[in-house]
């Protein structure tokens, strides 16, 4: 059965905090209250309210984590794992209360995805930390990101998956520059916030088509559709979601490391568990029209992390079944910013690839 093309918002469930609609019993916290307190009451399994100010909840949280992370240097693998894992648990006893899609304390942040993802309800209490993470991605999609070779601004929607660099991109951009085959159709394979999809409109494809698993992807795609003369044709699914599309262009930005034991929601976008790639390569082989290409983005990250890594596009063409290599162009990664806790000996050796595949 042909895969059901994705017209409206309303076909999908979006994915967001889930709100504390129910009266629950908390402890109130103001800031002339010693935090530790607080954190005793996290701790017991109880749920503590911030109800001053947005500042408050900054205090509690830092707090909890002094006390977590004390001797965290001293601590095993093993509980330093656990250690993440009673912070996750506890600071999620740490409240806030939404009435009217607002924040109710002084000092606190408008946060647009308040209304947009909880229109079917105005007064709710939510996790301290979740609404800083509502705030965060509401002030990426209210400024909007420039990306280089694209014409417009990209808004990323909440829960999905962006680019804070750009070297991958700048290989596809001068990809597309150079191509000159037929642009009847291209497929876009994990959509995320849309940013392949909007080059591969403004390189003139007539049909843009392309999936996700997550569903927010979709929902933000049809919202900064909305007004746009070009549309993307989208499908919720893994890969190609179960369509019988061929396209001269298949397009995948896949995650670039293996996957680790603890992995969950948008990291799902980082890494990758490995059946992927030996599912994609088959797919993409039913997908691809004769003269077409696959064109796939990644790093030699995993490689320099770990120097039995086996690349998963190179073992594919090693196997010479399917596809040849049409070219691979190469880029440098810029210098690691002092801020970042990535190792910047990897950094200096990181490169990102572009890789372009035909049908032996």
């Amino acid at each position: 059965m042909e895969a059901k093309q994705i017209l409206n918002a309303t076909d999908l469930t979006i994915h967001r905090p889930e709100p504390i609609t129910e009266t629950i019993p908390v402890l109130e916290y103001f800031k002339e209250i010693d935090p530790k307190y607080a954190v005793n009451e996290l701790l017991e399994g109880n749920h503590v309210l911030i109800a001053d100010q947005f500042s408050s909840g900054l205090l509690v949280l830092n707090a909890l984590k002094d006390r977590l992370y004390k001797n965290q240097n001293k601590q095993s693998f093993e509980n330093q794992r656990n250690l993440r894992d009673a912070y996750r648990k506890a600071s999620q006893l740490l409240l806030i209360e939404i009435s009217g899609h607002r924040l109710q304390v002084k000092k606190a942040p408008e946060i647009g995805w308040l209304k947009k993802l909880y229109a079917d309800t105005a007064d709710f209490l939510l996790p301290f930390t979740d609404v800083q993470g509502l705030n965060s991605s509401w002030q990426w999609f209210e400024k909007g990101i420039r990306i280089p070779g694209l014409k417009q601004t990209l808004h990323p929607f909440y829960g999905t998956y962006f680019p804070t660099r750009f070297e991958h991109i700048d290989l596809f951009v001068n990809y597309l520059k150079k191509y000159r085959g037929p642009k009847e159709s291209a497929f876009d394979v994990g959509i995320g916030s849309g940013l392949l999809s909007k080059l591969l409109h403004q390189f003139d494809f007539k049909e843009v088509h392309a999936s996700d698993i997550n569903p927010n992807a979709l929902i933000g795609t049809l919202e900064s559709e909305k007004d746009s003369e070009q549309k993307t044709n989208l499908y919720f699914g893994d890969l190609f979601a179960g369509t019988k599309l061929k396209s001269d262009i298949i397009v995948f930005n896949p995650p670039w490391i293996p996957l680790p034991k603890e992995v969950s929601g948008i990291d799902l976008a980082i890494y990758y568990d490995a059946k992927l790639f030996p599912r994609f390569f088959e797919e993409a082989h039913k997908h691809l029209n004769p003269e077409g290409n696959v064109v796939l983005l990644f790093s030699n990250l995993a490689g320099l992390m770990d120097s039995n890594f086996v690349h998963p596009i190179e073992l594919e063409l090693k196997s010479k079944k399917r596809f040849s290599l049409v070219e691979k162009t190469i880029k440098k990664v810029a210098a690691a910013s002092s801020k970042t806790k990535r190792k910047a000996t990897w950094r200096d050796e990181e490169f990102v690839e572009c890789w372009v595949l035909k049908l032996k």
